[in-house]
Order: structure tokens, then C-alpha cells, then sequence
């Protein structure tokens, strides 16, 4: 089944109020900044929104400054070399957002329950440490074949994952370049899949630097050149430092509002 292309907007229009969404890429790489652009442009924005990122980065503290996140859960979230995340950082301090604490070994399993059908994954994280205290759904089990204590980390599922990738083909394939993250395994939890690319080729083709996902793993694709913007997206372009640094200005300063009707009003 070829995955059907659609306009941008009518990929936002996907997402429903309540729903956890994961974001592709990783950091300040290859982020699907121009789908939360749309997002932000609907009249309401969706609200409630459960964020599943295993790094969160400028695209979702651009939803979490706008009100549309109610819960995250991530191992990190910031804008690297660039610092905190300032809409993340200041709304979860004042108690605005819920924050579930998660390492990269708690969504690992959780992902990996999720894809497998199964209401919890065993792994020997967390043994011995204090995070349980602050996440009572990650019980305690006893290995039956060996006696050991280990910890159940419940499933995690995702309503909607947006990726963005290099290019895309008639066909429902597309590539990622190989700073992969978690993408892959997105692809196979999540219900819908949109993926946003820069190019739509005849037929793509996996090269040195690309990774290539065969169809069906796009739900939707569409096109968005320079979709990943300000964040990099390699070979193509790279990292805008000034923008960054644009956007931390602004939010130090108190002036996201202004930022983000600045940004919703340029493609």
C-alpha cells in the first residue's frame, strides 16, 4: 500500500486533542520544525498533547510555550550548545506542564513493549536507585527462572509521529540521513506516521550518508523543503546558530509571543 502524499496542513489537521505525539530526530538535528509551524497555525491549536521525545528540542518547546502540552515525557530536554529549553524549563518549574521522569533505558524498554505487543519490559535499570519513588507505575518483578529483582517498565504507545527525512517517492519510500536516533523505532509504534521531506524523487536510493525506510513506514508523506529549519538537516544544511540565539533572546527577555507570531507568519 503506497502511502498517499498530502498537503501540510491537511497532515496537521492528523492531530487531536489529548494525543501523544513523538517527534523525529534528535537534539538540534533533523527536527520536523515545519509541521509544528502548522500545527501552531490552526485555528484552535490542538491542546492536551502527551509529547513523547527521547530528546525533546526546539519544536516542542515552541508547543510547550504555546499551551499545547499538557505531559512529557523525554531523557532530555534543551537545545545543546544553545542551553536550557526556556519555555520548557520555565513551565515546568512553575508546575504547568507534567513532567514524567524517564531515562534513556526506561524508554528504550517502554518503546520496545509498546512495539511488541506487550504490557511491560524487564530490564535491570533502576535497581537499586531512587527513580522509582517518582514513577509508581514501574513496579518490581522476580525473575522466575532466576530469582533476580528487576524492575517492569510499562508499555509506552504513541497516537502520531512526525518525522523529517531527505527525500520521498511515489512509491512510500523515503530516507533519513544516519543520524537515526530513534526514528526507526517510532515508525513502528506509532498508528500514523508523517513524514515530511525535502525532495520527492522518482525512486530513492540509499547513499553513504542516508538511511533508507521502505514502504508502508509512512503513514503520510509531504513535502516541505527546508522542513527541518533552523535545526540541521545533513547533507542539506546546518545547524542556524543565529536563530537559535534569536529564540533565547526573546524568551529571556519574556517575549515569546512576539517570537512566535514572528515565526508562525514565515514558511
Amino acid at each position: 500500500m503506497k502511502a498517499p502524499w498530502i498537503s501540510l496542513s491537511d497532515a496537521a489537521a492528523l492531530v487531536h486533542d489529548g494525543q501523544t505525539i513523538a517527534f523525529g530526530g534528535m537534539t538540534v538535528y533533523r527536527r520536523p520544525v515545519a509541521f509544528v509551524r502548522e500545527l501552531l497555525r490552526r485555528v484552535p491549536a490542538p491542546k492536551n498533547l502527551n509529547l513523547l521525545c527521547f530528546t525533546a528540542g526546539l519544536e516542542s518547546d515552541l508547543l510547550v510555550g504555546a499551551g499545547c502540552v499538557s505531559a512529557v515525557r523525554s531523557c532530555y530536554f534543551g537545545l545543546e550548545s544553545f542551553g536550557l529549553a526556556p519555555m520548557f524549563t520555565e513551565a515546568a518549574q512553575h508546575g504547568h506542564i507534567q513532567v514524567i521522569e524517564e531515562t534513556e533505558a526506561s524508554l528504550a524498554c517502554g518503546i520496545r513493549a509498546g512495539i511488541s505487543g506487550l504490557s511491560f519490559l524487564p530490564s535491570r535499570a533502576w535497581v537499586g536507585t531512587d527513580l522509582p519513588r517518582l514513577r509508581p507505575d514501574v513496579r518490581t518483578i522476580t525473575d522466575p527462572y532466576t530469582g533476580e529483582e528487576l524492575m517492569a517498565f510499562p508499555a509506552i504507545n504513541c497516537d502520531v509521529a512526525v518525522i523529517h527525512g531527505l527525500e520521498g517517492d511515489k512509491h512510500g519510500n523515503f530516507t533519513i540521513n544516519n543520524n537515526v536516533g530513534i526514528d526507526q523505532e517510532l515508525i513502528y509504534l506509532a498508528d500514523t506516521v508523517i513524514v515530511t521531506v525535502e525532495r520527492v524523487v522518482e525512486r530513492v536510493q540509499r547513499t553513504l550518508y542516508s538511511t533508507l525506510i521502505p514502504a508502508p513506514g509512512a503513514t503520510h508523506l509531504v513535502h516541505v523543503p527546508n522542513g527541518a529549519w533552523p535545526t540541521s538537516c545533513y547533507p542539506d544544511y546546518a545547524v542556524s546558530g543565529g536563530e537559535f540565539m534569536r529564540y533565547v533572546d526573546a524568551c529571556n527577555a519574556g517575549n515569546f509571543d512576539t517570537y512566535l507570531e514572528a515565526f508562525l507568519s514565515t514558511d
